[in-house]
């Protein structure tokens, strides 16, 4: 059922049914010609800098939102120019410092925030709903142990998890499966909060967590599993066959990689269209590039990785971003109060108004098949035919799936 919309012109008069849902309030003509137009993106960015007023639910506001999108904003622009010009972005966006300051500038915001609406591990990626009933916190934990099983963990192998977040994989998998496990970040924020949980559960022994970029890992002792969740997103197409290269190296022959990341909708486009990309680069993931499923392979398979499992959990995601979009909008005043005590109001409002529509607006994405999440499982092989349970294995991977789901 369509949502009613009232929209406040610019010079005061109220056009639409009155107790509408949403109601948008325009301060100039420019923006309401940019909302004709379908630039989602644009009119967002006015949200942002106060220059449209928003009222209404959140979910009520993406439903509007979705219906004012001019055709599929995935369609694809793969044109020999247009790919050049992406490819030389990419390079220029993606050096060691580059990385280190969009990744400071999204996940050093302020740790209370994300706290106010993550659940109690505070785990920023995609949870595994695997019965309907669960909870946001049940869900992520769900999540945590699907990964580790597909990575079949035994106790005292190494393990990386590269881009460790608030460290909830990196302590699940030393907690429950008993790894030696090493994580890596570049945000300061989460390398300290990391750093206070392996001290206060007594794990400086078997769990370390480096202020390191994945480039600078040293490779001599490689490890036997791998995980990387919501990380590669940030590597930027143009050096994707550098990380998985890199990722092959640091693995052990027959060891696994689970690659767990957001990807593009549509086979060509590396962001969302109708501008909702280009917000999402300015006020929240600068330096952010989607691939499709299919590059993702190809790159893995270039670097040597075989693929043998890989799973879609787009729609979890999308429950998942509902889930934080309830949680912050349940919770704004007090936002709005941890993100003023690191910076001005003024800031501080621009900031909340801007995730705001982030989360809800990837919650739609996700819904509409805009954009997907997809797990990926790879095996560096090691050459031996006799390696594994199933003779040309040449890895531990057992070549069924049922062992993820006992």
């Amino acid at each position: 059922m369509p949502v009613a919309v009232a929209i406040e012109l610019p010079a005061g008069e109220r056009v639409g049914p009155p107790g509408a849902a949403v109601t948008l309030s325009f301060k100039d003509w420019s923006s309401l010609a940019t909302m004709a137009a379908g630039q989602i993106g644009r009119i967002a960015e006015d949200f942002v800098e106060s220059r449209v007023q928003l009222e209404g639910r959140m979910r009520d506001l993406m439903a509007v939102a979705a219906r004012l999108v001019p055709g599929s904003p995935v369609q694809s622009n793969s044109s020999w120019f247009t790919q050049v010009v992406r490819r030389a972005r990419s390079l220029a966006h993606h050096s060691p410092q580059k990385d280190a300051e969009q990744i400071q500038f999204h996940y050093d915001v302020s740790d209370d925030f994300y706290a106010l609406w993550l659940d109690p591990r505070r785990v920023y990626s995609c949870a595994y709903y695997s019965t309907a009933e669960m909870s946001l916190a049940q869900a992520q934990e769900a999540k945590l142990d699907h990964i580790c099983r597909k990575l079949m963990l035994e106790p005292g192998e190494r393990f990386l998890d590269v881009g460790a977040g608030w460290g909830g994989l990196l302590m699940w998998a030393a907690e429950h499966y008993g790894v030696e496990a090493t994580g890596i970040t570049l945000s300061k924020n989460q390398h300290a909060h990391v750093n206070r949980l392996i001290e206060g559960k007594g794990l400086q022994g078997r769990v370390k967590m480096e202020l390191r970029d994945y480039r600078e890992l040293d490779e001599d002792r490689g490890f036997d599993k791998i995980a990387s969740v919501g990380m590669f997103e940030h590597v930027g197409e143009a050096n994707m066959g550098a990380y998985f290269s890199k990722v092959k190296r640091l693995l052990k022959p027959g060891g696994l990689i689970m690659n767990h990341g957001i990807t593009a909708g549509g086979v060509g486009n590396s962001q969302v269209g109708a501008g909702m990309g280009d917000f999402i680069g300015k006020y929240i993931f600068p330096g952010g590039e989607l691939l499709h499923v299919s590059h993702v392979l190809r790159e893995m398979a270039l670097a040597g990785l075989e693929m043998v499992d890989t799973e879609n959990l787009r729609p979890h995601y999308a429950r998942t971003l509902w889930a934080w979009s309830d949680g912050l909008e349940a919770r704004l005043d007090e936002a709005r109060q941890v993100l003023a005590s690191t910076m001005d109001a003024q800031g501080a409002d621009r900031v909340l108004r801007a995730y705001r529509l982030y989360l809800a607006g990837c919650a739609m994405g996700f819904e509409q098949g805009w954009t997907s999440l997809h797990q990926i499982v790879a095996t560096r092989p090691d050459g031996d035919l006799q390696t594994g349970p199933l003779k040309g294995a040449q890895s531990v991977y057992p070549f069924k799936r049922d062992y993820m789901y006992r």
